[in-house]
């Protein structure tokens, strides 16, 4: 429990209690508490560091930076998801195209997933369920938004099963792109698919 090399993530989820003075085991939290607050403020800019210098406990650091930061931005969710399903592919190469994904982790960065904080581990396991949806309407999202050259390998990719992650989808995307261009000496779009899913 008191290992220096793990469980630090228990100092700031509230598993491991900061403890009084007087108790046994004062020394060893102490210790472990001094190493946890200084990796947090390495992360953070000057500014926010010398705000929270006050703070000597890693969890209640944890709490405070949370409380400033942690509320979504309406505002940037709205005009995020506005962009998001607006952008089509248009003239641009699908590698360009791809900047799709740093919007999704950003608007992913502002609605984070809640993680179940059950003492019984959740036999439903909610939380990786909503990863898999969200990952599901990333995947869509994205084929929605090319070009009508690429329709082929779009609904083959969604009659998968299970449907593709956006990191398996993506090449067989660029398969189809080269394959456009002239690039590949496939014979047919379900050849490009099959090739890329086989490897």
């Amino acid at each position: 429990m008191w290992s220096f090399s793990k469980n630090k993530i228990k100092f700031i989820d509230g598993s491991i209690k900061a403890l009084k003075k007087d108790e046994p085991l004062y020394d060893a939290w102490e210790r472990s508490n001094m190493m946890v607050l200084p990796w947090i403020i390495k992360t953070l800019s000057q500014q926010i560091a010398e705000s929270v210098v006050c703070v000597e406990n890693a969890r209640d650091l944890w709490e405070e930076l949370k409380e400033k930061f942690s509320k979504g931005d309406y505002f940037k969710i709205s005009y995020m998801l506005q962009e998001i399903h607006s952008i089509h592919q248009g003239d641009r190469n699908i590698t360009i195209f791809y900047r799709l994904k740093e919007w999704w982790q950003e608007l992913e960065s502002l609605r984070p997933i809640p993680h179940c904080s059950c003492d019984i581990l959740c036999k439903r396991d909610m939380s990786r369920n909503s990863i898999k949806y969200k990952e599901i309407e990333y995947v869509i999202c994205f084929l929605k938004r090319l070009n009508d050259t690429y329709n082929h390998v779009h609904a083959q990719i969604l009659l998968m099963e299970p449907l593709l992650t956006i990191n398996r989808a993506f090449p067989l995307i660029i398969q189809q792109e080269r394959h456009n261009n002239g690039n590949l000496g496939y014979n047919s779009e379900s050849k490009v698919v099959v090739n890329v899913v086989e490897k």
